[in-house]
């Protein structure tokens, strides 16, 4: 019972074929009722005059990093090393963590964890060979970091930004929505 008086309700479901015993069993009803979050997993991309690289896609007006959602089962590096093999062309590895942030939800999105991995600094030779697939990506743009954050969401800006601070602490730093959340 809550403070207001008021109780919680459950309900738990199962399939008929389901485990209903034991580990197994457990887990099957424990799925059907906990929370699932999407994590969305982006890279930093930055030449070596410091530009930034941006992508402009075909299904929202604003431009993001490059990266996306990762599958089920599938882990945040290897989603992303996926997202920039099918958009780009190309295959980088994941560098350490840079920004950790949870999302709250948005245009009709659930809440969601996003994660930017750092590439590291491209040599002209890579960052020439990255093209944009035509489909989910219209084109890719190199853009001084600041002109690529207005060209972002106010969050994905605030990423952006944050993301280009840790790489140069070496920290990792965790958002909430974009901002340090408040300290109690």
């Amino acid at each position: 019972m809550t403070a207001s008086g008021t109780a919680d309700v459950l309900c738990y479901a199962r399939l008929a074929g389901d485990s209903v015993a034991g580990r197994d069993g457990f887990t099957a009803v424990m799925n059907t009722v906990t929370p699932r979050k999407r994590v969305i997993s982006h890279m930093l991309l930055t030449d070596e005059g410091g530009r930034v690289c941006i992508l402009e896609t075909t299904f929202k007006p604003d431009f993001e990093l490059p990266g996306g959602i990762v599958e089920p089962n599938e882990s945040p590096a290897a989603g992303l090393v996926r997202e920039m093999d099918e958009e780009m062309g190309v295959v980088l590895p994941a560098g350490r963590i840079l920004v950790a942030d949870w999302l709250p939800p948005y245009l009709g999105w659930e809440d969601a964890l996003e994660l930017i991995f750092d590439s590291g600094v491209l040599d002209a030779e890579t960052a020439a060979a990255l093209v944009a697939d035509g489909r989910e990506i219209r084109a890719l743009h190199w853009l001084e970091p600041d002109a690529a954050a207005s060209t972002m969401t106010e969050i994905a800006g605030r990423h952006l930004l944050a993301a280009l601070a840790a790489r140069a602490s070496g920290e990792t730093v965790y958002l909430e929505a974009g901002r340090p959340p408040a300290r109690p």
